[in-house]
């Protein structure tokens, strides 16, 4: 995959709420969850998807807060399937956070 131009990443920021940009090259999010196992629960589903596809974030696991950061280390920064992931990674939270 080739890296994305800012105008496209400013693009894709558009259909991706709640994610932002970060230092140029990342994108990040931070899930907020009811309880501590559910966020462990998300964190599981991730991981599950992440190696599915072989591309995996930076998670962090703040007691019920997660953050995923993403980027893509073979195109030196964010491309098509970082915003692709992030879609998906926001999907399982509406089905975690039910």
């Amino acid at each position: 995959m080739e890296k994305l131009t800012e105008a496209e990443i400013q693009e894709k920021l558009t259909t991706t709420p709640n994610w932002k940009l970060t230092d140029e090259k990342w994108i990040e999010r931070k899930y907020r969850f009811s309880a501590f196992l559910n966020g462990i629960e998300f964190v599981q589903s991730v991981a599950n998807l992440s190696e599915e596809v072989n591309h995996h974030p930076f998670i962090a696991i703040d007691y019920k807060l997660v953050t995923l950061k993403l980027t893509s280390w073979h195109a030196k920064g964010l491309t098509a399937l970082d915003f692709d992931l992030a879609k998906q990674y926001d999907e399982l939270f509406l089905q975690i956070k039910k």
